[in-house]
């Protein structure tokens, strides 16, 4: 069953802004630090944030997935064609699992490459894995790869949203903000 209203609670909206926002400052945080070269005090503080940004972002993650399973979207308008429809889906869907999967394969090619996470510097997350450097190169591919779809799938997004702004002129980009 669908919602009634036409736009998202005030809680889905905070949270979607500040995730969308904490992704791509960690985003070019990580593209920045893996360009510096050497281990240098600079690029180890930038690994540190990175983490703690992960970390993060996982928890407002679960925040948001739990806030959503609890309360309905608003329905889409009526004039979208249904393939548009099954199309936001199917991005909704692949966002959410990218928003789990990737802070879960850096905390553990992290852990494989034989380095605990510590939350903020105080806080030691689990260690559930001890280090292993075939596992590590994996989840550091898994990581980049689903990092780049992740890049490809915000892009399709942000074009879909210009879309129904713009062209459209529909009020889909209204039942996102504030």
């Amino acid at each position: 069953m669908r919602a009634s209203t036409t736009r998202y609670s005030l809680p889905a909206i905070a949270l979607h802004w500040l995730i969308a926002l904490a992704i791509i400052g960690t985003f070019f945080l990580g593209w920045t630090m893996a360009d510096i070269p050497g281990i240098t005090p600079t690029k180890l503080k930038y690994y540190s944030w990175h983490k703690w940004a992960g970390v993060t972002i996982f928890g407002l993650a679960c925040l948001r997935l739990l806030w959503r399973l609890i309360h309905q979207p608003p329905a889409y308008d009526r004039n979208m064609p249904q393939w548009q429809q099954n199309a936001a889906h199917g991005a909704h869907a692949l966002l959410y699992f990218l928003i789990f999967a990737i802070p879960l394969t850096g905390y553990f090619y992290s852990l494989a490459a034989g380095i605990p996470v510590t939350y903020l510097g105080i806080w030691p997350m689990p260690v559930w894995i001890g280090p292993d450097p075939e596992l590590r190169n994996i989840l550091k591919l898994a990581h980049y790869w689903l990092n780049m779809l992740l890049l490809g799938v915000f892009v399709l997004h942000v074009l879909a949203v210009a879309k129904h702004q713009f062209i459209d002129r529909d009020r889909t980009l209204q039942r996102m903000l504030p």
